[in-house]
């Protein structure tokens, strides 16, 4: 059986284009396969804690010598790792805010990107052990970054695709949702661009 996570992070609930947008296509990904699961974490609505002493104390110290409040960080740590660990699929949506990523996502990436679990340092480096996945991102912006004179305010692609290739997801594909600040038409262009992209990706799948 198959297993799909989709990360959605946005703050906006049932407005957000992002969210919609990835939502559509897990729902195409997983129609393409009978039996595929679909777990969602919405970061907007339960946002993953940012790291602190805490947790940060708790994933370094072996079980048995954790607090009961580390205990119970590592835990939660854990279980969105092993929500990671157990997909095929990854789908990961987020507005492009301040030229980056959600802050809700970078926290969930902090949870789950730990060594021994997702990656691992040996003599000749660092060896991503999260692979075999398909990774897609849904990036929704006001501007247009994906090409044109403001590609090089986008850090949103270059960091995903920096921080999951080092957790051993390198094979990724970004869907833009993009240009939705230059009026309604421009944003239901964007809207209709993204969605024929998210069906084009879902037959090939």
């Amino acid at each position: 059986m198959s297993s799909i996570l989709l990360v959605t992070s946005s703050p906006r609930g049932d407005e957000s284009l992002s969210s919609k947008v990835a939502q559509d296509l897990a729902n195409a990904l997983s129609a393409r396969t009978n039996g595929t699961s679909v777990v969602h974490r919405d970061l907007g609505a339960n946002p993953v804690p940012h790291l602190d002493s805490v947790t940060t104390a708790a994933i370094r110290k072996a079980p048995a010598d954790r607090t009961p409040a580390e205990a119970a960080a590592a835990d939660y740590s854990d279980k969105l790792v092993a929500e990671l660990m157990a997909a095929d699929t990854v789908v990961i949506a987020t507005g492009l805010i301040n030229f980056n990523i959600y802050s809700t996502l970078k926290s969930w990436i902090d949870n789950v990107a730990r060594a021994g679990q997702t990656f691992r340092y040996t003599e000749n480096g660092p060896i991503g052990l999260a692979t075999g996945k398909k990774v897609y991102v849904v990036l929704a912006s006001g501007g247009v970054y994906s090409q044109g004179p403001a590609t090089g305010m986008n850090h949103a692609v270059p960091y995903l695709t920096t921080v999951l290739g080092f957790m051993g997801m390198t094979d990724v594909e970004v869907i833009y949702v993009e240009g939705l600040a230059f009026g309604p038409d421009a944003a239901e262009k964007a809207i209709a661009n993204a969605q024929q992209r998210t069906q084009q990706l879902a037959l090939v799948a």
